[in-house]
């Protein structure tokens, strides 16, 4: 089948190039464009070290490879090389135009040879103070092996120069990104703003650093490896479950390079150095670049408080039914309601579990975590509960990718306080998003999510929780709580639908009922949104629900293997992707059912590690005013044709055209939706 499919690795490069469009895109406010940069790169470093590492790993395995990924790896690691060298050279043009309009709006970034007096009396005494007892160089013809170079961390490459010696010496020094901030901001010259990258700042104090060697150049180039990140936990059962993640952890950051990116003008012999010393193999593991690396930093470039250089935050708009400076379970008991993230506080959740806390009724409280943020409210709110004699139970997952260390800590700090702590399920991934709140007479409040318990993540990712009381729901996320705490006893459910146990079977038998209704002539139709649309086993289904003339539209940010629009195999298939100031997040399921549409919000990708590995929670909408609100929600980005790029089978991300000569963004005209909605 693979011959029907795009390789999901492939479609994510895409993906992230529609992240590179938006740092291209005038019309987008310039330090949100700068940001779009970070975005991009910060992406591309994850993707280099989970799935081009993954890739590296099934190329080993000969013939069979293919079988395991449905097309040859080393075909895709060829086509990812020359894609990632054409956006190296599109995301440079992108940078050097943006600085270009910063030095219209007299914001400059400078370089150590570009300051004047006053500036460099500055720059010097911050490197004096701050910089240089952070800086430890390396220096190669004295160390006794190579250094072990860290992964996402940023190297200096130093070429010393004596003027009687023709031997160059060759240090390496760590840019201290993690103690230091990666920009300083320079004293003023009238209007004008100067910043100075924490690398050029280093760069200015060399000599100073080397002059007891009397060299008369020293020259510097920007160098970072990048490692497999995949987790290796082994099955040794007299090693405890934190011992084993944290043992995997630190292995990750010594892992097998599968990038080496520098600057182009590093002189050959010692490009060399690194190549041998990391045995990189093959072409495709090195990426010449630029003078600087580590662009997830630009992610918090300075705003100067410049508001048009920035997207407008406007404020979060209250829930109209839920009443202001009342008890939030009368509003949620009276009426259940869907907060959006982004554009409806997540502050609606900490106030049910800090009222849960303090509510002398309120039993216990039981919820699942993924990622939680670093100084969470959430967290604290749970720990205030115990204190209150509530009995809590967290399900926590070790295996939240890069944020192994965070959760174990925040274990550590639960258990402490008297929180009932469950390390997520073996052999399964916890990636659900489920609150339970249990009063005396057995009487339950559920919070079912898209996305993260994670107040940081809130403010950026466009997320759906549902804050309900129906018991149809809240008894089955109850058993779920059970199966939790009992491995060995699967429970069965009517109104969830849950992985691995029921996902993958119910969305083909929902996709078969829709091509039932079509040929019966009956209303049929398919909307999903998600993030990631690559199994398959699903893929096949949707191929022959369009055959059979069922209408599918796909909302998909990132992965996407559908070759879509294709005569004869997905003409019925029309997918879009939204890319803008929020993180479209949120995944929404529904079936035509007839005329009686059905209505799912999931946690859940349809990827194959969602529906077969995962323990996942997709929860059907019953509520008739909650269905017209999710399909005014989807209406709105079926609408979008300013952000909405095409996902076709050329890959070639076209802005969507839609019937509407006004242009129309998705995530401002929801906005508008809830504000009117909520003044009404």
């Amino acid at each position: 089948m693979s011959h029907q499919l795009i390789n999901k690795e492939i479609s994510w490069l895409s993906f992230n190039e529609r992240v590179l469009q938006e740092a291209e895109d005038k019309t987008v406010p310039l330090i949100e464009r700068i940001r779009f940069l970070g975005i991009f790169s910060s992406n591309l470093d994850e993707f280099f070290r989970i799935r081009v590492a993954v890739l590296k790993r099934i190329s080993k395995l000969g013939k069979s490879a293919k079988d395991i990924i449905m097309f040859d790896p080393i075909e895709v690691l060829k086509e990812i090389q020359d894609s990632v060298l054409i956006f190296q050279k599109r995301f440079e043009a992108v940078y050097q135009a943006i600085l270009h309009e910063l030095a219209v709006e007299d914001i400059f970034i400078v370089n150590e040879t570009e300051i004047n007096q006053e500036q460099a009396i500055f720059v010097r005494n911050y490197f004096q103070n701050e910089v240089r007892p952070k800086l430890f160089p390396i220096m190669m013809d004295q160390a006794e092996e190579f250094p072990d170079l860290k992964d996402h961390t940023l190297y200096l490459a130093v070429v010393l120069n004596q003027q009687k010696v023709s031997k160059a010496t060759f240090a390496i020094i760590e840019v201290p990104t993690n103690t230091l901030p990666r920009f300083l901001i320079l004293p003023k010259i009238g209007n004008k703003k100067f910043i100075m990258l924490l690398d050029d700042v280093i760069r200015f104090g060399l000599l100073e650093i080397f002059r007891n060697f009397s060299f008369t150049t020293v020259d510097a180039y920007a160098v970072k490896v990048t490692r497999d990140a995949e987790l290796a936990i082994e099955s040794d059962i007299s090693e405890s479950y934190i011992s084993k993640i944290l043992k995997s952890v630190k292995q990750r950051k010594e892992g097998n390079p599968v990038r080496f990116v520098y600057d182009q003008n590093l002189p050959e012999k010692f490009l060399q150095i690194f190549v041998k010393n990391l045995k990189l193999e093959g072409a495709e593991n090195i990426i010449p670049g630029g003078r600087y690396h580590n662009f997830k930093d630009f992610m918090s470039f300075p705003d100067f408080g410049i508001k048009h250089l920035q997207y407008e935050r406007p404020p979060k708009l209250p829930h109209k039914d839920i009443a202001p400076n009342k008890k939030i379970f009368d509003s949620i008991k009276k009426k259940e309601s869907i907060i959006y993230t982004c554009y409806q506080s997540f502050d609606y959740l900490i106030d049910l579990l800090r009222e849960a806390a303090i509510e002398k009724d309120v039993v216990s409280i039981k919820m699942t975590f993924y990622r939680a943020a670093k100084k969470s409210s959430v967290m604290n709110a749970l720990i205030n509960a115990v204190r209150n004699g509530k009995k809590v139970t967290v399900i926590l997952e070790l295996q939240a990718r890069f944020d192994e260390e965070a959760n174990i800590n925040w274990a550590d700090k639960l258990q402490e306080e008297g929180v009932k702590v469950i390390f997520g399920v073996p052999d399964l991934k916890v990636h659900s998003k489920l609150c339970l709140i249990t009063f005396k007479k057995d009487f339950k409040y559920a919070v079912i999510g898209t996305g993260n318990f994670n107040e940081d993540t809130s403010k950026i990712y466009s997320d759906l929780f549902l804050f309900t009381t129906d018991r149809r729901l809240t008894s089955e996320v109850d058993s779920l709580f059970a199966f939790f705490r009992r491995n060995y006893n699967t429970p069965s459910f009517k109104h969830l639908i849950v992985s691995p146990f029921h996902t993958r079977n119910k969305i083909i038998s929902l996709i078969g009922n829709e091509i039932k209704n079509c040929q019966q002539g009956k209303e049929a139709f398919i909307t999903f949104k998600l993030n990631n649309l690559v199994d398959p086993e699903i893929i096949d289904n949707l191929y022959h629900a369009s055959k059979a003339g069922v209408k599918i539209i796909l909302i998909v940010r990132g992965m996407f293997s559908i070759k879509a629009g294709v005569k004869g195999l997905s003409e019925n298939i029309e997918a879009f992707s939204i890319v803008d100031k929020y993180l479209e997040h949120a995944r929404i399921f529904v079936f035509g059912n007839g005329g009686n549409p059905k209505y799912f919000i999931s946690s859940a990708d349809l990827m194959t590690r969602n529906m077969d590995s995962r323990v996942e929670v997709t929860c059907p909408i019953y509520n008739k005013e909650l269905k017209k609100e999710l399909h005014k929600f989807l209406e709105i980005q079926c609408s979008d044709n300013t952000k909405a790029r095409v996902l076709n089978l050329n890959q070639d991300n076209q802005i969507r055209k839609t019937d509407s000569k006004a242009d129309t963004k998705a995530q401002d005209e929801f906005y508008e939706f809830l504000k009117k909605r909520h003044l009404k």
